[in-house]
């Protein structure tokens, strides 16, 4: 019987995450280290216990690659991943726009009481980023 009561919840659980969500969390993209990064950020959330840690290679003002690592619940992961893919390549302006909304939205949706795995996403790129500019304005000074 609690085998039974394991497995729907289970199945109760999977089917609040959109296959978006499973599939990043389940295949992340972008993880690891970046060596030679010119801009890290890293962003907790005491409650949960979640910690999202961005790197950035970033040249002539564009994402050239950006890794993550993410301890954290499988929404945590997944929102991570999707938020790499959707900065990659891009410049660092349109990147400072990206919003949790739209992590979430990309994932298909989130359930509300994980959203603030896509504000920790958001916060990571954003910490990278000033990471970035603070190195790029004391090489500048030098």
């Amino acid at each position: 019987m609690t085998g039974q009561i394991m497995k729907r919840n289970k199945e109760d659980n999977m089917a609040l995450y959109s296959e978006k969500v499973m599939d990043h969390f389940r295949n992340p993209r972008n993880v690891g280290v970046i060596e030679d990064a010119n801009g890290i950020g890293e962003v907790g959330n005491a409650k949960c216990g979640d910690i999202m840690k961005m790197y950035l290679k970033i040249e002539d003002d564009v994402i050239k690659d950006v890794k993550f690592e993410t301890f954290g619940c499988g929404s945590a992961i997944a929102s991570s991943s999707m938020a790499t893919e959707l900065i990659k390549g891009k410049p660092v302006s349109d990147a400072m726009q990206l919003t949790n909304k739209a992590v979430a939205e990309a994932l298909d949706g989130l359930p509300d009481y994980k959203m603030h795995c896509s504000v920790l996403a958001e916060e990571a790129i954003r910490s990278a980023i000033e990471d970035y500019k603070k190195s790029a304005e004391k090489t500048a000074q030098q």
